[in-house]
């Protein structure tokens, strides 16, 4: 089962390998991984999406974790009501014949064309990763050049900030 969890963590050189490595080295599977600052200067949030077998085993990469100097915080969001997104960019072949369709999906998918050239078109797309599946599936009719995703970011939703969970 995928889990996702929040990892706050002190900003510093070597934490998401320290983190990264633990998790694989027990033989569990990172499915996503995202890093970026939080709302505090000097505290990096991890958003982890890990297949585990069951919640022992998910305990267990838990416990791992929190035994790291510099982890400050780890919080399960698949246990609270939370918003989850990713994004992502295509690039799709864009001749003058099926531009104006590429442009209907698009807008059909609520996404935006941020790059156009005479044979190629750039999407970008924020949402749930069944909505990016969802696009890729329409566009590879088109032919997909390139994709690149962020990976899962989540918040909690409500009052309450991650740190005090």
């Amino acid at each position: 089962m995928k889990y996702t969890l929040a990892v706050l963590v002190e900003n510093r050189p070597g934490v998401l390998t320290h983190i990264s490595g633990l998790i694989s080295r027990r033989a569990f599977n990172i499915e996503s991984i995202a890093a970026g600052h939080s709302e505090e200067v000097d505290t990096t949030r991890i958003t982890i999406d890990v297949e585990v077998d069951d919640e022992l085993e998910l305990e267990q990469v838990v416990h791992q974790l929190s035994k790291l100097v510099d982890v400050i915080k780890i919080v399960n969001l698949t246990r609270v009501d939370h918003i989850e997104r990713e994004l992502a960019l295509i690039k799709v072949k864009a001749s003058k014949v099926n531009r104006s369709d590429l442009v209907d999906i698009v807008e059909i998918f609520r996404a935006k064309i941020v790059d156009v050239n005479r044979e190629t078109m750039v999407v970008e797309l924020t949402g749930e990763a069944s909505k990016i599946d969802a696009l890729c599936e329409v566009l590879v009719d088109f032919g997909i050049i390139e994709i690149v995703r962020t990976g899962k970011i989540a918040l909690s939703r409500g009052p309450i900030a991650a740190k005090e969970m």
